[in-house]
């Protein structure tokens, strides 16, 4: 199975580009006071359908890799992160949440995810900021 990773690893990229557009979108509709929309089943049921494949495509990715990818924990922080991430966006996205923690709640679902694409990109668990220790 091998052999699939490069095709794998693209319908991952893609899933995180289209899930991140998406949140984006959302959240963007829920400040400017259009939170209905931002929360219209049908956006839903989309968000959801590539969060199952973003997670569909990372679970194989997991599988193919070789042990030796688990061992200086970037795959740690990018789900630490991810966890942080999905408490954020839930918070912004809520409607019942005061409008300032939603904005606040925004801004950082948006900077935890700009973190995990670094960590990913860096494959280590700094992401960004290995550079800046360097």
């Amino acid at each position: 199975m091998i052999e699939f990773y490069p095709q794998i690893k693209s319908v991952h990229v893609l899933a995180v580009m289209a899930s991140g557009g998406l949140f984006l979108l959302r959240g963007v509709l829920a400040q400017s006071g259009h939170g209905a929309w931002a929360r219209y089943a049908p956006v839903r049921y989309l968000s959801y359908a590539i969060d199952t494949v973003l997670l569909t495509a990372a679970l194989m990715l997991v599988t193919l890799l070789p042990s030796a990818v688990f061992g200086n924990g970037w795959l740690a922080a990018k789900l630490g992160l991810l966890v942080v991430y999905i408490a954020l966006g839930m918070v912004a996205l809520r409607e019942a949440s005061p409008p300032r923690r939603r904005s606040l709640c925004f801004v950082a679902a948006l900077a935890a995810y700009g973190l995990m694409v670094s960590i990913a990109r860096a494959h280590h668990p700094l992401g960004v900021f290995l550079y800046w220790v360097s």
